[in-house]
């Protein structure tokens, strides 16, 4: 399945969540796109829930099915780790989410373009895999080139604060993974107990 590329807004409004994480989407219209959204009431299934929920998590960070699921069996088959916080925290340390994190860019889909077209080290090599996994301790940084970016200054301009597990220096455009998130510093909106009820009776 290819990731999508259409409006995100519309996928948060009918998901009734925030992908970007920043409630913009569902100010105006809390409800689904489409002339009979409103009407829309029906109780979701339990099979529905779970759907959505795995739905709401991929598209927040704008991974295909096919890595989504290949990701979760990484998380399923590693010891000692709770699943479902696992599978989100091997999520946010993505490379491109990580360039989104540390304000590089404002969205996740603009990181993941800054990742393809090469303005991304990582311990001073050059990755342009946006699902490259980030180990911690590693340090992020825009290529000297690419540092004067408008993209990336109206970024950090905007960026008021970091999320804990990050580092960051505006001044050299560079920051680190610090540890892996807590689950309490990941997205409180998601229930990841869902998603792995999903994929258990799927895999």
């Amino acid at each position: 399945m290819s990731r999508y590329t259409g409006p995100s807004w519309k996928i948060s409004r009918r998901l009734g969540y925030s992908i970007l994480e920043t409630g913009q989407e569902l100010k105006k219209r809390t409800y689904g796109p489409g002339p009979h959204a409103k009407d829309k009431k029906k109780k979701p299934t339990e099979y529905g829930k779970q759907l959505m929920e795995k739905q709401k998590l991929r598209e927040t960070y704008g991974v295909s099915e096919r890595q989504f699921q290949r990701l979760f069996k990484i998380a399923k088959n590693t010891k000692g780790v709770v699943t479902g916080v696992y599978f989100m925290q091997m999520l946010e340390t993505r490379l491109d989410n990580l360039v989104y994190r540390m304000g590089f860019a404002r969205t996740r889909r603009q990181a993941r373009q800054l990742v393809n077209h090469g303005h991304i080290l990582v311990n001073n090599k050059k990755v342009d895999i946006p699902s490259y996994m980030v180990e911690i301790g590693s340090e992020v940084a825009l290529k000297e080139a690419s540092k004067n970016l408008a993209i990336v200054k109206a970024s950090l301009e905007s960026l008021a604060q970091v999320v804990p597990y990050v580092s960051v220096d505006k001044e050299k455009v560079s920051g680190k993974l610090v540890r892996l998130p807590e689950r309490n510093e990941m997205s409180r909106d998601i229930e990841e107990s869902l998603i792995v009820e999903f994929y258990n009776r799927k895999l």
